[in-house]
Formats: structure tokens, C-alpha cells, sequence
């Protein structure tokens, strides 16, 4: 599979030479893919079948590719944030593999977000464009600042990927801070009664429970309890400013 993807995309940069090389290229990556540890992606358990786990990593090594140049340099520690990723989750040997063809996407031209995004919504349920938005992020902090070129490729890419206004404030919030940050993670004005600070505390505690993530992957678990940490930290915030009970 990978060797028709590469194909496409080494002609669509460098025409009939890129569909050679990139024919090889995922000729090669097909056999790391089939051999060794039977590694899986953290979100493609929760893809619809439509899509292969190839074809899944491939778009999300572009929108990494993305974020990773948004601000104009490549970092390292952006990119072994992403080389951790796929170490844990397929093994070094694979990893380093399927690091290579990131690598060769990281130094081609510009790659549309939004074919990407159009690609993942017709393949993918919302749960799982929430935890691409995430991951993002954590890649734009991993060198220790989010800057606002970031933020900005990041929005565009959940607007493509049909994420609310809300629900993109609350997971940036987690990673931002601000004077009304508890808020923006409760996805809540600050004017908001005590009564509706309560409420959104229920929705968004039952929104990110663990226990709503059905999967048994670890990495998934993981995540959804750091989103949850999180909800509660913010609503523990608030009832110390409000000495709610």
C-alpha cells in the first residue's frame, strides 16, 4: 500500500523521477511494515476500516510535517517529539523506517492541510480528530513555547477538520495559559453562574472520562486521562475563586 501512496506523491512533487523513487521507497517501508513488532497507531483503533493504518500514518506525518515548519524552523525537539511517538507505539526498528519517509515529506514542498483534513473526515470519527488536535499541540510545545504562528496552522487545520470553535479553545487552553484559562478548558464564559460552571464541569468530565475512550490501547488511555486531569484541575480552579462546594 505504501509503495502507490509514495508513487502519487513523488509524482504529484517531483513528477515521473519522484514516482520512481517513491515507488521504492514505500516498497521498502511495506516490508518493515510487515515484518517485526505488530505495532498499531495510537488513533487507529478508533478509525472507521475505510481507512489503512498506511494511509492514516502517512497524512499524519504530513500534518506533523506541517506544524513542525509553521513557525518558519524545524526543531529538534519537535521532531523527536514525533520520533518518540512512533518508537512507542511500533518498536525502534519500524519507527526508523516509517522516520524516513517522514523525513523525506519534512523537505518537500508545502502539503495541503486541507486535502489532508478532507481525506481524515470521510475516515475517521470526531473522537479521533479531537486527539490529532492534541497531538499537535503537544508536538508546537515540545520546544517549550507555542507561538502564534502555530496556534494559527493548527486553528486552520481544525477548521478543516470540522472541530468546533469550543472544542479547539478547550484543548488550546490546555496547553496555553491565560487569566480565564480554567474557563476556556470548561469551554464557559467567565460570566458564567456558579449553577453553569457546575454543568460544564459535568459535560466536560463525561466528555473526556477515561472510561468513554473505548480501546484498550494504552497510549489513547493515556491521553484522555491527561484531558481529564485537566478538566478537573480547571474546575478545582474556579471553586477556590468562587468558594463553590
Amino acid at each position: 500500500m505504501f509503495k502507490w501512496i509514495a508513487a502519487f506523491f513523488g509524482y504529484f512533487i517531483f513528477r515521473f523521477p519522484g514516482a520512481i523513487v517513491g515507488y521504492l521507497v514505500g516498497t521498502l517501508l511495506d516490508g518493515q511494515m510487515g515484518s517485526g513488532r505488530n505495532g498499531q497507531s495510537v488513533f487507529q483503533d478508533m478509525t472507521r476500516q475505510s481507512v489503512s493504518p498506511a494511509d492514516f500514518e502517512l497524512n499524519l506525518l504530513s500534518l506533523c510535517s506541517i506544524v513542525i515548519k509553521a513557525d518558519g524552523h524545524v526543531s529538534q525537539s519537535e521532531m523527536d517529539y514525533v520520533r518518540q511517538y512512533f518508537v512507542s507505539t511500533y518498536g525502534k526498528e519500524k519507527a526508523n523506517a516509517i522516520f524516513r519517509t517522514f523525513n523525506d515529506i519534512n523537505k518537500k514542498r508545502e502539503i495541503s492541510a486541507q486535502h489532508i483534513c478532507t481525506y481524515l473526515n470521510q475516515r475517521t470519527r470526531y473522537e479521533v480528530r479531537l486527539q490529532l488536535l492534541h497531538f499537535l499541540f503537544g508536538i508546537a510545545q515540545a520546544d517549550g513555547v507555542v507561538r502564534n504562528s502555530e496556534i494559527i496552522k493548527i486553528q486552520e487545520i481544525a477548521r478543516y477538520l470540522r472541530v468546533t470553535g469550543a472544542d479547539f479553545e478547550s484543548i488550546k487552553a490546555m496547553f496555553i495559559k491565560s487569566a480565564d484559562n480554567a474557563y476556556k478548558i470548561l469551554e464557559i464564559q467567565k460570566t458564567a453562574t456558579d449553577n453553569e460552571v457546575k454543568k460544564a464541569y459535568r459535560t466536560m468530565a463525561k466528555k473526556y472520562h477515561p472510561d468513554r475512550v473505548n480501546t484498550e490501547n494504552e497510549a489513547i488511555k493515556k491521553g484522555a486521562e491527561e484531558k481529564f486531569k485537566k478538566v478537573q484541575k480547571a474546575y478545582e480552579t474556579i471553586q477556590k475563586e468562587r468558594g463553590l462546594s
